[in-house]
C-alpha cells in the first residue's frame, strides 16, 4: 500500500473498488478503503476509469482536489484513532463527532489539520509537530 510508486500507489483504491463493485471478498485494508469511497460518490466514477485515474495530476494551484490523496489521508487518521495515536486524537475525535453529529465531518475536520501540520512538515523540513496537530484538531471543535 506505502508503495513510493504512484501508481501502485493508486492502484490499491482502484483495486478495491473493482473488487468491492464485482463483490470479490476484500482484504481488511480494501475494506476501509471502500467503506471511505462509499461515503464519496464523488471518487467513485473516477476511480472506475482506471487509466485516467493513473495518469491524472492533481493541481492546487487550479483548485483541484486530489481523491487519492484524500482517501489516503481518511485511511491515516483512521490508523490514528484504531491506536490513539498521537496520544488524545481518539478522545478529540469523539468529541468532535459528538459536537458535529457526524463522524465522517469530524474526520474531514481532522484532515485539514492533519493536512497543514504535513504540509509544515515539508515545508520547514522539521518532525511531525503532534502538540500543534492536536491544538488544531481541539481548534477545530475536538476540545
Amino acid at each position: 500500500m506505502f508503495s513510493s510508486d504512484r501508481n501502485s500507489h493508486r492502484g490499491v483504491f482502484i483495486q478495491a473498488w473493482e473488487k468491492a463493485r464485482t463483490e470479490q471478498p476484500l482484504e481488511p485494508l480494501e475494506r476501509q478503503i471502500v467503506e471511505i469511497l462509499r461515503q464519496h460518490p464523488e471518487y467513485q466514477p473516477f476511480l472506475e476509469a482506471e487509466e485516467s485515474a493513473l495518469e491524472r495530476d492533481f493541481l492546487p494551484e487550479q483548485g483541484q482536489s486530489n481523491p487519492f490523496l484524500h482517501l489516503g489521508l481518511h485511511l491515516v487518521i483512521l490508523e490514528q484513532l484504531s491506536i490513539d495515536q498521537p496520544a488524545g486524537i481518539r478522545k478529540l475525535y469523539r468529541n468532535l463527532a459528538r459536537r458535529t453529529g457526524d463522524t465522517h465531518e469530524a474526520e474531514h475536520r481532522i484532515m485539514e489539520c492533519l493536512a497543514e501540520s504535513l504540509w509544515k512538515l515539508q515545508h520547514d523540513r522539521q518532525p511531525f509537530n503532534e502538540r500543534d496537530y492536536l491544538e488544531c484538531v481541539r481548534r477545530a471543535g475536538g476540545a
